[in-house]
């Protein structure tokens, strides 16, 4: 569990935690110039999470006799294709930044990714002595560059049945708290069997559900302590809020049972860089930003999974594979009363 928290941290803060040696130049070359490369290169992880924390809500499509409980212990782990590794900068978007052989773009990675070997953009800013100044930086790299391809998530989860054929739903991630770190994430939902409002649903080999519910991830990365530009309170925070609805299909046998289910997921993360940051060149030139800026993505897709739950007494294992922006994949412990 430590090392999926970690992950996601990893995940999250990599944006300005590659480029933390580099956030002085990236700055001085305008907000607007910062902003458009870093909605570029965040947005695959930002959607990869979005994913990722929505998969495992279901391991059946029947529900449980009334006033039923099961809690849960489920691991996700969602993958990322070549797609979405990578990014097209083209100079002409940018006021600030050009390549230093004047390509007019070039292909560089995005947090998922990794450049190899580096590439660099010469950064233009204003000095209030000497005019427009260039200086040459490294664009950062990502979580490719530690021969990662997948993003982890892992929840406990818990679901009550206090009608027929209706489970009410929470999930939780364990909160992490530290010096430099803060994470935490929850959600809820419902699911519905509505084949059990048949009249022969007792005899009828396949059960019909459809499941909503909502999961919201919070994470903080303060890196101030680290950070090689003046200022206070430097952090990037990343608020992701997501609504899944699915219709689930699957057997209504006793020891094995198989699923299958159409999701589509719909939602919004925000990714903020805050705190205080004094831009600098030598000793002429200096610019307090507060609070530099702010990027939405709104997320949204389709995605179909296959399972399998074996059930012996009171404990269940379940395991399935969806397909969709982000496959991924999930397995879960479960234990009923």
């Amino acid at each position: 569990m430590k090392k999926i928290k970690t992950s996601l941290i990893a995940l999250l803060a990599m944006c300005y935690v590659n480029a933390q040696d580099n956030i002085n130049e990236l700055l001085a070359a305008g907000i607007d110039d910062a902003k458009r490369f870093s909605t570029n290169y965040i947005a695959p992880a930002s959607e990869g999470l979005a994913y990722g924390i929505n998969t495992g809500w279901f391991n059946n499509a029947k529900a449980p006799k009334r006033f039923g409980f099961e809690i849960s212990i489920v691991g996700n782990v969602s993958f990322f294709d070549d797609s979405k590794k990578s990014f097209q900068l083209n100079v002409a978007d940018y006021e600030n930044i050009r390549f230093p052989d004047n390509s007019p773009s070039k292909t560089v990675a995005t947090a998922l990714g990794n450049n190899e070997p580096d590439i660099t953009v010469l950064v233009t800013y204003s000095d209030p002595i000497f005019g427009n100044q260039e200086v040459e930086v490294t664009l950062p790299t990502g979580i490719g560059a530690e021969d990662v391809s997948l993003i982890p998530t892992a929840y406990i989860q818990a679901s009550f049945s206090p009608f027929k054929g209706t489970q009410v739903k929470g999930r939780f991630f364990p909160t992490v708290d530290t010096e430099d770190v803060k994470l935490s994430s929850y959600g809820f939902g419902i699911q519905q069997e509505f084949t059990s409002w048949l009249p022969a649903e007792k005899v009828f080999p396949v059960a019909i559900s459809g499941l909503i519910a909502y999961t919201h991830l919070n994470a903080n990365y303060d890196f101030t302590n680290s950070s090689v530009v003046d200022g206070d309170n430097q952090q990037v925070e990343t608020d992701v809020n997501t609504l899944l609805f699915q219709l689930i299909v699957g057997t209504k046998f006793k020891i094995v049972n198989f699923y299958g289910g159409l999701g589509y997921i719909t939602g919004d993360s925000k990714t903020s860089l805050l705190g205080t940051y004094t831009v600098t060149d030598g000793v002429f030139f200096s610019e307090t930003i507060t609070n530099p800026f702010t990027i939405d993505q709104d997320i949204s897709g389709i995605r179909g999974t296959l399972g399998a739950n074996l059930k012996l007494g009171f404990f269940g294992l379940n395991a399935d594979y969806s397909i969709g922006e982000f496959d991924s994949a999930s397995l879960g412990i479960n234990f009923s009363f």
